[in-house]
């Protein structure tokens, strides 16, 4: 699964240079200017790591990781710290906010790539499995099958990568305009009520084993993945 990278930095050259470092490396990129900008795509769009300016013209980068980590719904996105502040007292008020790592500038995009590596290998240990299992439903991500005590159930391409985000990020809602971001991608348009179309065959597909009750709905928000 590919993995998505919001870049929120106020100055356009670094911005670009992030940007065009790590999409050399794999990475989908979306990029905001300001914070006021990465809440408004973070609405839309469920990034994998938030890459984060200290300095930010609007919301400062610290208050915005504080407000992140108290959002039930971004709590668990990992964060990043981009500064040119290299103190060890700004270091340790910048993790205190609850960010996973700090780089300070200038950074070489080598160091930038394995940072981002490490901290998604220590905080979603999903991204470096081939076989995800989740109360005894188990997905194998480079197999492409799905199996429910030994029986394997059969799904639509569409319905395996919205079991596959799902069982990556256990617990979470996510909103239709995040799924269709991550399912069928930003660049494509499609009505957000095909989401619930396709819940509802994943759901028919894992009724058998009652495995149809993990994928729960959440009023007015979305759906998730629950044990």
């Amino acid at each position: 699964m590919s993995v998505n990278i919001l870049i929120i930095e106020d100055e356009s050259g670094v911005r670009e240079m992030v940007s065009f470092t790590l999409k050399r490396q794999g990475f989908n990129i979306i990029a905001a200017e300001d914070s006021q900008t990465g809440l408004k795509i973070l609405g839309e769009i469920f990034p994998d790591l938030i890459l984060l300016d200290w300095m930010l013209p609007d919301i400062n980068g610290i208050d915005l990781a504080r407000r992140l980590k108290g959002d039930e719904r971004y709590k668990d996105i990992p964060i990043i710290m981009l500064t040119a502040r290299g103190e060890e007292d700004d270091k340790i008020r910048g993790l205190d906010t609850g960010a996973d790592d700090y780089i300070t500038k200038p950074f070489s995009p080598r160091e930038l790539g394995a940072r981002i590596n490490a901290v998604l290998r220590r905080t979603s240990p999903s991204h470096s499995k081939d076989v995800i299992s989740i109360s005894g439903l188990t997905l194998d991500q480079k197999g492409h099958r799905v199996h429910a005590h030994n029986a394997e159930i059969s799904l639509g391409p569409t319905e395996f990568k919205l079991l596959q985000f799902l069982m990556v990020h256990p617990e979470r809602v996510f909103s239709r305009a995040q799924l269709l971001d991550r399912i069928w991608g930003s660049n494509v348009y499609i009505e957000e009520r095909t989401v619930d179309v396709h819940i509802r065959r994943l759901r028919k597909a894992l009724e058998p084993m009652a495995y149809d009750r993990m994928i729960q709905t959440v009023r007015g928000v979305g759906y998730r993945l629950s044990a």
